[in-house]
């Protein structure tokens, strides 16, 4: 038994013949597997932290990129166009002018005697406005007719001698000279005779204007003489208008219709008018003739409407609104006002196709005021967007913000 305890103390306590030199040495091979080790969870972590920093930067930038390609892209609000105008009828301006318009002038030179009716008066075809004096005139009409006299007394005479020669010469009591010169002398007197009584009818038709009678029924607009104004009415002086007469029982009114309009412009439709002094009323009045020519320079058609004012309650002159009912074959939309672009090259709207926008241009109808109508250039079913940029150009990408609209 002591021996074994012997050999236990031996094993337990150290050897006092190994050194620290031999224990480093034992523990030596462990330490460098340790480092690589260490090292390799040293790479492992930087590599993960410039992983995840290289995938944070580029999802960073992806992000970036889409933020900015969904900025690039404008977002916009689309309407469609409704089919059809609010009504039927173009309304179209225009100017009452009276059926007949004249002026009255003097064909005679003189003296304004007197006149018979002022402005607002209605006369009658035939009736006495005014008379002038011309002494002149009628002294040269006794003078001409005094000249008519002597000349048809020379004519007698003429007759006779010539008469008498004819027979004087049968009995060879006269010479055929004679006789040749009794003839010759006739013809001369009647020649005169002819000259005087033209004379006498220039002068008595001059002396008949010396009355001035309305050459139509109507109303005198204007009197532009008075008692003992001159008159002057030879080619040599300016001529005065007397008076003004109009005949107001119908009135014309004369309307510029659109082009695109012309077939509602057709003879016998009916139009009705109406003026801002009758709110409410409504006149009826029939398209009777049109141009038949566009004009170049307004690319218009001229149309007339005759109205029937034999109540007198319409005046000449007079602004009013024409509304003419537009045939069945004329088709159009309308759209809000705000969906308008007016360009240099003429009006546009902008469209969404495919995700782009389009910039189509279009003929302009009437102005309803918060919509206008559209005649052409565009479909019922296209996507107009509202509230459009001036910078908008054709092309551009463009997103609707709410599907739903439209």
């Amino acid at each position: 038994m002591a021996a074994n305890d012997q050999k236990h103390q031996d094993l337990s306590e150290p050897h006092p013949e190994l050194s620290d030199t031999d224990e480093h040495a034992r523990a030596a091979p462990g330490r460098p597997r340790m480092r690589i080790a260490v090292l390799i969870v040293i790479v492992v972590v930087i590599g993960a932290g410039i992983g995840a920093n290289i995938l944070s930067r580029r999802h960073a930038e992806q992000t970036l990129a889409r933020a900015t390609a969904d900025t690039a892209v404008l977002s916009v609000t689309v309407v469609k166009p409704q089919v059809g105008a609010p009504d039927e009828t173009i309304t179209l301006p225009g100017v009452t002018r009276a059926f007949t318009d004249a002026p009255i002038y003097a064909r005679t030179s003189g003296y304004l005697a007197r006149w018979h009716f002022d402005i607002g008066a209605r006369v009658k075809k035939g009736d006495l406005l005014a008379e002038i004096e011309t002494p002149e005139i009628d002294q040269q009409l006794r003078q001409a007719r005094a000249d008519l006299a002597t000349a048809r007394a020379n004519l007698d005479l003429a007759m006779i001698t010539a008469k008498r020669n004819e027979e004087l010469l049968k009995t060879r009591s006269v010479s055929t000279q004679d006789r040749d010169n009794s003839n010759g002398a006739l013809a001369a007197d009647k020649a005169i005779v002819l000259s005087n009584e033209g004379n006498v009818a220039r002068l008595e038709q001059l002396q008949s204007y010396e009355k001035l009678y309305a050459p139509f029924d109507g109303i005198i607009t204007a009197r532009n003489t008075d008692v003992g104004a001159l008159i002057a009415a030879d080619a040599n002086s300016p001529t005065k208008e007397l008076f003004h007469l109009a005949a107001i029982y119908t009135l014309r009114v004369y309307v510029a219709v659109p082009e695109i309009y012309s077939r509602a412009a057709m003879p016998g439709a009916t139009a009705s008018l109406t003026l801002d002094e009758f709110p409410g009323a409504s006149f009826t009045g029939t398209l009777v003739r049109n141009a038949n020519a566009i004009d170049l320079d307004s690319r218009t058609l001229l149309v007339e409407v005759d109205v029937d004012n034999s109540d007198g309650r319409l005046l000449p002159g007079a602004y009013t609104f024409v509304h003419l009912k537009l045939p069945a074959t004329i088709r159009s939309v309308t759209v809000p006002s705000n969906t308008l672009l007016l360009r240099k090259e003429g009006p546009r709207v902008a469209v969404v196709h495919d995700s782009r926008a389009r910039l189509l241009p279009i003929v302009i109808g009437r102005d309803y005021g918060e919509r206008i109508e559209i005649l052409s250039g565009i479909k019922p079913d296209d996507k107009i967007i509202t509230d459009p940029s001036d910078s908008l150009v054709d092309g551009a990408a463009v997103r609707i913000a709410d599907a739903t609209q439209g």
